[in-house]
């Protein structure tokens, strides 16, 4: 098939625009089997987990509390994310769909994008909340309020759409002239740069703050933090209240560790045989299967939660089956 190429006219300006996109990252994988296997797997524990744990937040009363404000956004933006990306990855390799439409790449694009920043500082949003609870204890419930949290995740949403989508317009303004085999999985910003024509420094300047905001600027800022926190529990004088203190942080900095190492890993490592192609798609996926768990399995409070909120649904099981017994006591009775 000989791939079209549209011309559209704004401004007495004609853009070349490609009617599709080429993938070359679908072709010859080893063991693609057991790759699907494992995206379907990933996939379905992510969507399963999530709902689970937001619909928990969203039903105990006890945890709407500001902290877990912050871990239901962030369990949105993990459901979300892999939405975005995981069942395009299924279709194209289950019915061999190597393109992809050009508006639906550019879709994909600012979905992956706005998304991953969103995750990245939920991630700093939750080290504020540790720095303020751990150096501030006294002062906690006045600094960390809803309305507070409220007003920091909605900028957070608010600006990385925007950008997310100041990228992806930018992008729609410049025409795709040369070749259209994209040498990856997915339209990455990357790889969409380097098939774009004419002079795309603003798009250049504009990825060079985007790559600032999402995996440089959040984990330095969730450092700082907790050189704040490490210096504020060295001064406490019980090892014990240090462990105790220290604990409170051990979901957070494992949810960092999963989430900051595969992206630097995507961003810093360079590869060029298949095998890594595979690797570099499946671990941005990995972090919003944890997430769920490091809050629930791992966190004694959501558990307790868990566990009142089954015994009230059971309780409710039960009161139903004894009322609907005595109707129907009655209606035998009336017969």
């Amino acid at each position: 098939m000989v791939p079209t190429v549209k011309a559209a006219t704004i401004s007495n300006v004609t853009f070349v625009r490609p009617a599709k996109f080429y993938f070359s990252g679908y072709s010859n994988i080893p063991h693609i089997t057991y790759f699907l296997i494992f995206m379907c797997f990933v996939y379905i524990m992510t969507v399963v987990g999530n709902v689970f744990l937001m619909s928990v937040i969203y039903l105990v009363r006890t945890l709407h509390t500001p902290k877990y404000m912050i871990v239901f956004n962030l369990a949105l933006a993990d459901l979300c994310g892999s939405s975005a990306s995981i069942p395009k990855v299924l279709d194209a390799f289950l019915f061999d769909r190597s393109e992809i439409v050009y508006e639906d790449c550019l879709s994909s694009m600012f979905f992956f994008y706005f998304f991953t920043d969103v995750q990245s500082w939920i991630l700093v949003i939750m080290a504020y909340d540790r720095f303020i609870a751990i150096c501030f204890p006294l002062r906690y419930h006045s600094i960390v309020t809803k309305p507070a949290i409220a007003a920091m995740l909605l900028l957070v949403w608010v600006v990385l759409m925007s950008i997310s989508a100041c990228i992806v317009g930018l992008f729609d303004r410049h025409s795709f002239c040369g070749s259209l085999v994209i040498q990856y999985f997915m339209c990455g910003m990357g790889s969409m740069f380097d098939l774009a024509c004419g002079d795309t420094s603003l798009i250049s300047n504009i990825a060079f703050v985007s790559f600032v905001l999402n995996p440089i600027l959040p984990p330095i800022l969730i450092a700082l933090t907790y050189i704040c926190i490490a210096i504020a529990l060295s001064r406490v004088a019980s090892p014990k209240e240090r462990l105790k203190a220290a604990k409170t942080c051990t979901s957070h900095l494992i949810l960092v560790a999963v989430y900051f190492i595969p992206l630097w890993y995507i961003n810093l490592a360079y590869w060029d045989d298949r095998d890594a192609d595979i690797i570099l798609k499946i671990l941005p996926d990995i972090p919003p299967l944890l997430n769920p768990i490091l809050y629930s399995l791992k966190t004694q409070e959501v558990l307790n939660c868990i566990k009142r909120l089954c015994n009230n649904m059971l309780s409710n099981i039960t009161m139903s089956k004894k009322v609907f017994t005595a109707m129907l006591t009655n209606w035998k009775l009336l017969k």
